[in-house]
């Protein structure tokens, strides 16, 4: 075991910040306008007394971004996550299928799964994990008779009172940033570098954003918009949920 040096994870997270700020702008110019009107409720915009074509266009790409940004991010914190385990204990990325992270600890083969936060998944993905665990328990045990191998599903963020599940443990927030640091500190000290330039990107991401709804709002009042400027909702939910494709 090494002592983390935090000047190279604040190294780090200035050197790779920007992956992610440029996957988060890249995602959102890829973005159309058709594709997210079809995964969104049109029921819903008429019962929230929705009347303009940009109070649907914002609300539809403001629950992309959410939705989008927590996975982008989500992958980004992983990667995070293995560097620092790889500067403490030499862990390294998995190249088992469903294992994010495997390193040895006091003669013990830790298995991670790494998720943003502890409310991640529903029973049957909480299964799948746990087969995964299993079969990559397997799989070591196979290569190394002796191996002892414990299972861990790690969150970046958030609590977890019960971390013991019988097939693995469940570590959050505090908890899984010292286990795979040996730093109890580790989840407050790591969130200063991560805002490194943060006011100049976001200020590149609100003027996408801003492109995006104008472009998307001039094409929802064309498609989806009465010539008097009010919202065809028949024509709307048609192109979302009727039998027949609607072009």
């Amino acid at each position: 075991m090494n002592q983390l040096n935090l000047l190279d994870v604040q190294k780090y997270v200035e050197d790779n910040i920007g992956i992610f700020h440029k996957k988060r702008i890249s995602s959102l110019q890829k973005l159309k306008l058709r594709t997210v009107l079809r995964k969104k409720n049109p029921y819903l915009f008429r019962a929230k007394y929705l009347l303009t074509a940009e109070q649907i266009v914002r609300s539809l790409t403001d629950a992309f971004i959410s939705s989008n940004e927590e996975t982008i991010f989500g992958d980004w914190l992983e990667c995070l996550a293995i560097f620092i385990n790889f500067q403490v204990y030499g862990g390294k990325k998995s190249g088992i299928n469903g294992i994010d992270l495997e390193f040895d600890k006091d003669k013990i083969r830790y298995i991670v799964n790494i998720k943003s936060g502890p409310n991640w998944g529903n029973s049957s993905q909480i299964e799948k994990m746990k087969a995964d665990f299993k079969s990559a328990t397997r799989t070591l045990r196979t290569s190394g008779s002796g191996i002892q191998v414990v299972a861990i599903n790690g969150c970046c963020y958030g609590k977890e009172s019960n971390p013991d599940k019988g097939d693995y443990f469940k570590y959050c927030g505090q908890e899984f940033w010292e286990f795979i640091s040996g730093r109890q500190s580790l989840f407050t000290e790591i969130i200063e570098p991560l805002g490194f330039k943060s006011k100049e990107k976001n200020e590149e991401f609100i003027e996408a954003y801003s492109r995006i709804i104008n472009l998307f709002t001039k094409e929802f009042a064309t498609d989806f918009c009465t010539t008097d400027g009010d919202i065809d909702w028949e024509k709307l939910v048609q192109f979302n949920s009727g039998r027949e494709k609607y072009d």
